[in-house]
């Protein structure tokens, strides 16, 4: 599943683009929607919503955790939005959640209708925003408050900073590795980057919260923001075929290598698994 780095990287590119393949999705209009599998769209009957989405812009794109949010701007009802003109009426916010195998692209309206599209957005000047997924677990909601979807989240992980983390993490309980993948901790940490923070600061998966000391605690919220950085910089990891772009799996210490030696004392990288989740650790670098 596409953890925050790799939702950041589809963040960005639909913000500025990738070339004259890949233009911005910011600034175009929707013309039409279609719904091609309505258990897609969560909350929200799926003629209202291609009702409520026609003609509107597409004023923002932004992520929380591992949720992407547009911001619709423009006419309510029908009809191409002239998209220079603010509109008096609230805006919309389409949140999208890519799950196990959703991609969601700019492409040519020619190219939108594949056979794994579940949701295509027809924009103006012949384009077409592409919501694919072959698996049919990602879902897309419409709503005029961002937090009827996200509330139950903790705060993003990139807002939260180092000393605010360490705060929350001596207040929980439990194993640390199952805490940070808890999106009610903190939202957007999933199991690879997890892994890859636990080693940076050097504590084993296992460990409980409460055994930390605030220094402990400190090191492993710096570990996770400097994790989750470096992702963001090599575009996110390609762990399949739904997301092929990124390269931070060139970077990992731990997570997939097994049996490897570990990068810093040598030793065998080790596999277990914690609350049902495959987990990679050194047993000698991480106490």
């Amino acid at each position: 599943m596409p953890e925050l780095p790799e939702v950041e990287t589809v963040a960005r590119i639909l913000r500025e683009g990738s070339g004259p393949q890949r233009p911005p999705l910011a600034g175009r209009v929707i013309r039409q929607a279609r719904v091609l599998w309505p258990r897609e769209v969560s909350g929200i009957p799926a003629p209202a919503f291609v009702r409520r989405v026609a003609g509107r812009r597409v004023a923002a794109i932004s992520r929380h955790g591992k949720y992407l949010i547009l911001e619709l701007r423009g006419a309510e009802d029908g009809g191409v939005a002239d998209s220079s003109s603010a509109s008096p009426r609230q805006p919309l916010f389409m949140l999208a959640h890519l799950r196990m195998s959703g991609r969601l692209d700019v492409v040519p309206e020619a190219d939108a209708f594949t056979p794994h599209a579940r949701v295509v957005w027809l924009l103006d000047d012949g384009w077409a925003l592409r919501f694919d997924d072959a698996r049919k677990f990602g879902r897309v909601y419409l709503t005029e408050r961002v937090s009827d979807v996200t509330g139950k989240l903790g705060p993003d992980a990139l807002s939260v900073n180092p000393q605010e983390f360490a705060a929350r993490l001596l207040a929980k309980r439990g194993a640390l590795k199952p805490i940070l993948l808890d999106q009610h901790f903190i939202a957007g940490v999933g199991n690879i980057y997890a892994d890859e923070s636990l080693f940076l600061a050097r504590l084993h998966p296992t460990r409980l919260a409460a055994t930390l000391t605030a220094d402990d605690a400190l090191r492993l919220g710096e570990a996770v923001r400097q994790t989750l950085l470096d992702g963001i910089a090599a575009n996110g990891a390609s762990f399949d075929w739904v997301y092929p772009g990124g390269n931070y799996q060139e970077h990992f210490k731990v997570y997939g290598r097994a049996g490897l030696p570990c990068v810093d004392c040598g030793r065998p990288v080790r596999r277990i698994v914690v609350g049902q989740r495959s987990t990679h650790f050194c047993a000698a670098c991480q106490m």
